[in-house]
């Protein structure tokens, strides 16, 4: 078990070495491999594991030594974005209370209350904010379809954020990832995409932290 994750990390913090490898073992697949990660990290609520912001942002990166076609990869990873969230929606709305009390280890509790409370918090922005926020990114969709939030309502806000968040991390990764510091340090800049992503997330919690020990004291 141990070994699995430090394999699965390894592949995480490597990415872009990993994705320049993926690219020369399945050449044009490799499309299709970027479209159905982005789709299954955004689409299923069982893998919010999956790399998103760091995955576009390698994708950029890499794009200067390896024979992969920006265009392509920004179009199939914004339909994949947009298609998961719409997925997503639905399994909540139509099976998602199920899926709380059959699967309460997958779909976690804790997930679903963090999600909840940014959606009192931003309202239906919290889709587009959540594009940029691992975790939630995930659960917002479904949650949004549990609360059976207008459809129309949730398309907009589905699309403009998908727009917002491939658009700018993959141009991101493509003009910071020719700096040779950043090459050289890739490792750093994943744990710094996925810090700057989890910060929100960690000043929610410090302050619900706090307005509950303010309300006991």
């Amino acid at each position: 078990m141990l070994a699995r994750v430090k394999e699965f990390l390894d592949y995480f913090l490597h990415l872009d070495v990993k994705l320049a490898e993926l690219v020369a073992l399945y050449g044009p697949w490799i499309y299709g491999i970027l479209f159905a990660i982005i789709f299954c990290e955004t689409g299923l609520v069982v893998t919010p594991f999956l790399p998103g912001d760091s995955l576009l942002f390698a994708v950029g990166a890499v794009s200067h030594t390896v024979n992969l076609n920006l265009w392509i990869c920004g179009f199939l990873m914004l339909a994949a974005a947009i298609l998961g969230d719409i997925v997503n929606y639905w399994i909540g709305r139509l099976a998602g209370r199920w899926m709380m009390k059959t699967f309460p280890r997958i779909v976690k509790k804790e997930y679903i209350d963090k999600t909840h409370h940014f959606f009192q918090k931003y309202g239906g922005k919290t889709i587009i904010i959540a594009r940029f926020l691992p975790i939630v990114r995930t659960f917002a969709p479904f949650v949004a379809g549990m609360g059976h939030m207008d459809a129309k309502k949730f398309m907009s806000f589905n699309v403009t954020g998908a727009v917002l968040w491939v658009g700018l991390l993959i141009p991101a990764g493509y003009f910071f990832g020719s700096i040779p510091v950043v090459k050289e340090n890739f490792e750093l800049v994943v744990f710094g995409i996925i810090g700057f992503s989890l910060l929100p997330m960690v000043i929610e919690f410090l302050k619900h932290k706090l307005a509950k020990r303010t309300e006991n004291s």
